[in-house]
Order: structure tokens, then sequence, then C-alpha cells
């Protein structure tokens, strides 16, 4: 794989780092700005917002942009961000700042996807996805259990400052290793416009925003789950959060090669496998060990379908790619905000953290629904594609004349 992918990969994991982190740090963040586990759950779903709204308004304005350019003044805003996140005095500011922060994450993966496959042969393209997003990965394995123990030691903002000093390194790392001429094509205005009409592209879309709820469901509360019903302590909790990053990174790696072979056979066993883990987790999210074995293989199905979530909408939406790319970053995170919503809500009508679970699981079976629909949908469109031929060619057949 090309150098340039490991420098995007890193600035996915800064990215990853600060999306993510929060996780971990949630009930000590609750506690130091005087709000409820919901109320700082809800810094989620803002930063989830903002990354869906974000996208599209810094898609526009990338899109003038050489890539290499674009991707470092996305890398600009997100330090920006979490300088402010670190620098909050209330929960209003850090609200503030962890939007901010959000608005360099679509367009930075949208954009970033599409550069990453735009350096690999076409059969390697759902590969090079994964090698990005391994960054967002090697996150949860590294740079969220580190910033969880770091954030519990000194308090959650110096996570934040630490974080800003990765976002640093990042920016280097693309100013040196990105190659100044990158060939990207986003179409016509005409092709944008084909995109927002298209019924497949609009289904992929949502097929990925309640995958994402499902995982956001659970991923927002992980921390509680593990401390209140397993029993973990708050120390092992942030262990338990570096093997479900691993989980995740061995999930991507499959996921991409999957995705390489057939995009759909990947979708299907991955919601299917998700679904059936999170009803599992109900039951073994009493137990310590059972909670831990669960927690690791839920994070394997999630983020293996992350690369042909992201493939899926590309392939359906070939007139405008880095649109349709970045838009899907943003279904990513409308369906992260929606599932941390969720989440709050199952425990704000009493619920109990164990309704979480179940909620995911009913939300990764519809995402499966979704996904057959609209393979039913392109195995229906050539179909009709001919018969208009078809058609055609019979209204212009010469009238027989005897």
């Amino acid at each position: 794989m090309p150098i340039p992918l490991f420098a995007l990969a890193l600035c996915a994991f800064a990215i990853g780092t600060t999306e993510f982190v929060i996780m971990g740090l949630l009930p000590e963040m609750a506690a130091d700005l005087q709000v409820s586990l919901p109320a700082a759950g809800y810094l989620v779903s803002g930063y989830a917002l903002g990354v869906t709204v974000g996208a599209p308004i810094l898609a526009s304005v990338t899109s003038r942009i050489a890539p290499k350019k674009a991707l470092a003044m996305l890398m600009l805003i997100f330090i920006a961000g979490n300088l402010l996140c670190a620098l909050s005095v209330n929960y209003g500011m850090l609200m503030v700042a962890r939007v901010v922060t959000s608005f360099a994450h679509g367009s930075f993966f949208g954009l970033g996807a599409v550069v990453a496959t735009s350096l690999v042969a076409r059969e390697k393209q759902a590969s090079a996805i994964a090698l990005m997003f391994t960054g967002l990965t090697l996150a949860n394995v590294v740079g969220v259990p580190a910033g969880t123990l770091l954030g519990q030691a000194f308090g959650w903002r110096a996570t934040f400052f630490g974080v800003t000093a990765i976002g640093l390194v990042s920016l280097a790392a693309v100013m040196a290793f990105l190659p100044a001429r990158i060939q990207t094509s986003d179409g016509t205005a005409e092709d944008s416009a084909a995109l927002w009409r298209s019924k497949p592209v609009w289904l992929a879309f949502a097929t990925t925003v309640v995958f994402s709820a499902s995982t956001f469901a659970v991923f927002t509360y992980i921390a509680p789950i593990l401390r209140d019903v397993s029993g973990i302590s708050p120390r092992g909790v942030a262990g338990v959060l570096l093997l479900i990053g691993v989980g995740l990174a061995v999930g991507n790696i499959i996921g991409g090669k999957l995705a390489d072979r057939s995009v759909m056979t990947a979708l299907r066993i991955n919601f299917s496998a998700l679904g059936a883990i999170l009803l599992v987790f109900m039951v073994t999210s009493h137990a310590p060990v059972s909670a831990i074995v669960t927690v690791f293989l839920w994070g394997m199905a999630a983020f293996a379908a992350v690369p042909a979530l992201q493939m899926n909408v590309m392939g359906k939406a070939a007139m405008a790619p880095i649109l349709a790319s970045t838009l899907n970053i943003g279904a990513f995170n409308l369906g992260n905000a929606a599932g941390a919503f969720g989440g709050g809500a199952v425990l704000t009508l009493g619920f109990g953290l164990t309704g979480i679970p179940l909620l995911g699981a009913v939300l990764a079976f519809i995402s499966l629904a979704l996904a057959l629909w609209g393979a039913a949908l392109d195995r229906r469109a050539p179909k009709a594609a001919d018969h208009a031929v078809h058609d055609q060619a019979r209204r212009e057949e010469p009238a027989c004349v005897e």
C-alpha cells in the first residue's frame, strides 16, 4: 500500500481518538460538569450532528481546493476544535467546541476515502479504504484507552490537550507525504443533482445511518454497562476498551477483504452477526468474563461493515463519488447521534442499561433489511434499463407497409 495511505491513517487515528475517547470518560465528564449521564452522552450526539451538518458544507468548499490542501485545512480545523475542548470551562462551551471539531470529520473521511481509492488498483480499493480506517480502529486500541487513563489521572481536559498534539503530528504527515497532485473527480453539477435524486443512493445512506445507530447506541454507554452491569472496575474498563479496539482493528481488516470480493455479501454477514451478538450480550453482560468476550466479538462485527458501507455508497454514486463519500460519513454520524440519543432514551424511560443492547440488535436487523432491499433494487435496475432500450428500439422501427 502507498505511503500516503499511512498519513491518512494517522489523521484518522487522531480524529477517531477525539470522537471515541469521550465514551471512556463519560462518567468523569458528567461529574465534573455537574450534568446527568444522559446529558453527557448528548456530547456524542452534538459531535455527530456537527459532522452531519458540516460534511456537505465543507465538501462544497473543499471541492474547489486541491485535495492535499483541502485535507490540511480540515486538520487545522480539527486542531483548533480540540484545543477549544481542552480549554472549555462548562458544558455549553464544551458542546460548542465538540461541534467545531466535528466539522472537519465528515469532509476529511469523505475526501480521504476517494483519495485512498485513487492511489491503488481497482481490485484493492476496499482494502485501501480499510487501511485508512485502520487509523480509526487503532484509535480504539491505543488512543481511547490511553486517553481514558490520562483523563482519569489528570482530568478529562488533559486528554484533549493530548489529542491536539496528535493533530499537529498528523498535519505534518499530510504535508510531508501526500502528493501535491492527486487525481480525483466529482463530475458536474448535473452529476451531483443526479446523486440527490437517486433512490438507491438514498437507500444506501439509510443503511449506513441505521447500522451506525445500532453501533453507537451501545458504544456510547459501553463504559457504564461494563461498570454497573458487568461489575468491572474503572481501570478495568480502560483495558476492555483496549480489547474492543483490537476487535475493531481485526474486523476492519477482515471487512475490507470481504468487501473487495463482494460488498453485499460482506454487509449480509456483518449485519447478521452484529444483531445476533447484541442479543447474546443482553445475557452475557451480567458476568465480567462473558461480557469481555462478547464485546470483543461485537467490535469485530461492527467495524467489519465500515469498508463495505463506504464502497456500497461509492459504487451506487459513481457520478459524484466525493460528494457521496462525504455524505456517507455524515450518514455514519447521523446514526451516531441517533444511537447515542436512543441509548439515552432507553435509560430515561427506565429500561436500564441492559435494554441498550436490545435496541442495538433491532437496529442491526433493520439495517440488514435495508441492505437486502438495496440489492433487490440493483438487480431490477439493469432489467429496467434493458426494457427501456427495447421499447425505444420498437418505437424507432420503421412501419411495415404492404
